[in-house]
């Protein structure tokens, strides 16, 4: 066996990568990440995230698509793909009153695939598959029949992550056929003080989510140049275990109330998700891609406060150009790419969905020669919500680098 250095710096670094996911760091600072299980992600692999985050229908056997597992059924003999990613996010908050503006920073996502045997490939990945990062301070509130006020600031942090087990199989050579396994865990904290003028209480609350989900996928080649593609994710409902914290802080003499005392929390149902996908490769220089998905929130009958879940609607355009792929010009092995993503929402808020849309643009900048390794750069400008009540406009700028590494395993050197 003959590995690359590319496979060495990749092991050299999931142990850090695989820890950072397993804090629940926020990877978000959205304040509508404060329902549920927070922001659910849409940012995916490699050249997704600049292509309108499309792929259920694209075909590909250079890299990862964790999109469709059906498409793990392409993977090349003795080829075994990497693909490590870091985000960045910049939020602009809007409402009535005032402005702000937050960043943040962390990995995004961890992946690998190999093929098995003759038509069979599999893979493993780990994406967030929600985000909760948000902070509301210095929120003023009166003491019902006094002239009194107290402060309180609510804060949360955490997350889902999605740890799945793809498999793709080639049934013949125009039909694949995959399955995938998800294992959904994560935690969200969330804490809550309210301060008086001589005294304060203060409330944590860190909630474990963990579940499984399977899903199934097809693509298949209506022709050399067009192939339609489809996935769905089944409903599935995420076991919750809370452990609650009170202090209270009278005359400065504080007492805990409760110390990490565990209580019950009522599981958390996920959505039906259905996808849709095609591609197609014009003038042999230009792919196309679009994708559909409606996500089932109705059926799940889960509700907030002030808000319902509601069904999702999504619509997704992308486009990559490359001149030559086999061209030993570098610029000519360059691939260029653009997209636009629109979520109509899932939550609905006075009767107000808080949909949005991303735009995106992104490079692919080949490593070496006669290899599949890339550096992927995209860039997203995108916008939620919108002023009005009590609801909150989200403008974001969001940057990924993803390094999509290829070995080639098992393969005799040639020696002149």
């Amino acid at each position: 066996m003959n590995k690359s250095i590319s496979g060495k710096i990749f092991f050299g670094v999931v142990l850090s990568i695989t820890y950072s996911f397993g804090q629940s760091e926020g990877l978000t600072s959205s304040p509508y990440s404060l329902y549920g299980l927070g922001i659910i992600n849409q940012t995916s692999i490699g050249r997704s995230n600049s292509m309108g985050y499309t792929g259920i229908g694209l075909k590909t056997e250079t890299e990862i698509n964790n999109l469709n597992p059906s498409n793990f059924a392409l993977i090349p003999k003795n080829s075994f793909f990497y693909d490590i990613g870091v985000m960045g996010e910049h939020n602009n908050f809007s409402n009535k009153g005032t402005d702000e503006t937050r960043t943040t920073l962390n990995f995004s996502n961890l992946a690998f695939a190999f093929r098995i045997t003759d038509g069979l490939g599999a893979g493993i990945t780990m994406v967030p598959y929600s985000d909760v990062g948000y902070s509301l301070v210095g929120l003023q509130t009166n003491i019902e029949g006094t002239n009194e006020t107290f402060e309180s600031n609510v804060s949360g942090l955490g997350g889902l992550n999605d740890l799945r087990l793809n498999l793709g199989y080639g049934i013949i050579d125009k039909l694949r056929l995959g399955v995938s396994a998800s294992f959904l865990f994560g935690n969200i904290e969330e804490d809550e003080a309210f301060i008086t003028t001589n005294s304060a209480f203060q409330l944590t609350e860190a909630t474990n989510y963990s579940g499984v989900r399977l899903g199934l996928g097809m693509q298949y080649d209506i022709s050399e140049k067009i192939t339609f593609g489809s996935t769905i994710q089944f409903p599935t409902s995420l076991t919750g275990n809370l452990k609650r914290s009170v202090i209270k802080v009278l005359d400065g003499a504080e007492v805990t109330v409760e110390d990490e005392e565990t209580d019950t929390t009522s599981d958390f149902n996920m959505p039906m998700e259905l996808g849709f996908g095609i591609s197609a490769k014009l003038f042999k220089t230009l792919i196309v891609t679009t994708d559909y998905k409606r996500n089932f929130w109705n059926n799940t009958g889960q509700a907030e406060n002030i808000g319902n879940y509601v069904d999702q609607d999504i619509y997704a355009f992308g486009l990559e150009y490359m001149k030559d792929p086999t061209s030993f010009k570098y610029k000519n092995r360059i691939r260029y790419r653009a997209g636009f993503n629109y979520d109509n929402g899932y939550l609905a808020i006075n009767d107000s969905k808080i949909d949005g849309y991303t735009i995106t643009a992104g490079i692919g900048l080949p490593i070496g020669q006669g290899t599949n390794s890339m550096l992927n750069f995209s860039y997203g400008y995108g916008s939620k919500g919108q002023i009005q009540n009590i609801l909150i406009k989200e403008d974001y700028h969001l940057l990924t680098l993803n390094l999509s590494l290829e070995d080639l395993w098992f393969k005799k050197r040639k020696i002149n």
